[in-house]
């Protein structure tokens, strides 16, 4: 059963839990901000304990530095910083440094392991949308197990818990041959400069695992809406409103008409949004206006629908005489279907059960991912591995310390048999 959760940022922080079922049976020996959990260690030999006191400190450490390199979307030295320092760690933990690939002034960093074929590609992103300075109001801080600051939850720490888990099975496997690990500098802005990179490497490999932030109760994120952006712009002609006011054509009764059609376009009984936003029309109080521009957000959770959608705003047509409409725009983001995510949930709910980690649930959210490109090419695709807490994009953004063990060994877990043993059928 998948849960649809609506709002993919702004999660209460009250909402935002601990781990709520760690173990079953027997539980595991672990560590999660410091506390311990004594086991049977015969019983649970075979489990790996998802991050000892050393490791979390040294994870919290990286944590610091990435976060503490700010790096808004549209600032271009910012964003080569940030690349750079992302370099530095990775390479610290998998002993070799990404390729920086550099398109559109925006850096994307790419670790390719082996020569064979792609097997499982890990994608994460570097921009955020909090601006050079935000660190004087949001300064990085742990405090009683929680972690603030901008870039904790959307989505510095997942990037984290991807470099961590992968470092795990190198040591372990001694190599990561067929793995990739993808860290664009533009998601906040709709990946413009990153998508083809990212459909490109994600070609013919068997997962792609996205490390946005998990839902508020540890969640993985099995489907996500595609989404589609549009601008509707109206013209009409202008006279003067108290004089002769029927010689003018109406853009703003226009645009009125325009959004009841749209309006009806809604199946909330099968996730589809289609929502009038932003909108500006007319000059002056006394003149009819000549001009609207109209702004429309679409959400949808298949492809048919999606496509329904856009077909029937391209065959929106005026409602006055005289009038125009022009469409311009279009999908931004395929959905991330639940199909697509359905077998590597399976195998996330296999690895909780044999490490005793949290049950993995799936939920449904609206917003969209890089993941909505892996799975729209057909690439098995599941989301949220990265940290658990809330408040992305919002002031109260912060990572939960006890998801930091679980989702780096669940993470490595799916990893090391992906790579070892494919995806399940």
């Amino acid at each position: 059963m998948i849960l649809e959760r609506k709002d993919k940022s702004k999660t209460n922080k009250a909402l935002a839990h601990p781990p709520s079922k760690v173990t079953r049976g027997n539980p595991t020996s672990r560590m999660t901000g410091g506390t311990h959990t004594q086991v049977d260690s015969k019983q649970n030999q075979d489990r790996e304990s998802p991050v000892d006191s050393t490791e979390l400190d040294r994870f919290i450490r990286h944590f610091r530095t990435l976060v503490e390199c700010e790096s808004p979307s549209m600032d271009h030295y910012a964003l080569s910083q940030s690349a750079r320092v992302h370099a530095a760690v990775g390479k610290e933990l998998l002993g070799v440094a990404p390729r920086i690939i550099t398109v559109s002034d925006t850096p994307h960093l790419l670790w390719r392991f082996g020569t064979q074929p792609r097997k499982v590609v890990m994608i994460g992103h570097h921009d955020t949308v909090w601006p050079i300075g935000t660190l004087d109001t949001m300064p990085f801080a742990v405090n009683k197990g929680v972690i603030t600051g901008p870039g904790t939850d959307d989505m510095k720490g997942g990037n984290l818990i991807a470099l961590y888990a992968a470092a795990r099975v190198q040591k372990k496997l001694g190599s990561l041959d067929g793995l990739s690990i993808f860290i664009n500098g533009d998601e906040e802005l709709g990946s413009p400069s990153s998508r083809h990179l990212i459909e490109t490497e994600a070609h013919g490999a068997s997962a792609a695992l996205v490390f946005e932030s998990g839902g508020p109760d540890g969640e993985l994120k099995a489907a996500r809406k595609g989404v589609a952006l549009y601008g509707l712009n109206i013209t009409g002609r202008a006279a003067h409103a108290g004089v002769e006011p029927e010689r003018g054509i109406n853009a703003t009764v226009e645009a009125a008409h325009q959004i009841l059609t749209v309006e009806r376009l809604n199946n909330p009984e099968v996730g589809t949004s289609v929502i009038p936003t932003a909108m500006h029309s007319g000059t002056t109080t006394n003149t009819v206006p000549a001009e609207a521009q109209l702004d429309i957000d679409s959400r949808a959770l298949t492809v048919a629908e999606q496509l329904r959608v856009d077909s029937a705003l391209h065959s929106l047509t005026p409602h006055l005489p005289g009038a125009l409409v022009e469409l311009t725009g279009g999908i931004n983001r395929p959905p991330m279907e639940e199909r697509s995510s359905r077998p590597l949930i399976e195998l996330a709910q296999h690895i909780a059960d044999s490490q005793g980690l949290p049950e993995v649930r799936p939920i449904s959210v609206g917003g969209g991912s890089d993941g909505n490109f892996t799975a729209g090419i057909g690439v098995p695709t599941v989301d949220g591995l990265g940290t658990v807490g809330g408040g992305s994009h919002a002031d109260d953004e912060h990572a939960l310390v006890d998801w930091i063990g679980p989702r780096t060994t669940l993470t490595a877990g799916m990893l090391e048999h992906l790579l070892t043993e494919g995806l399940p059928s």
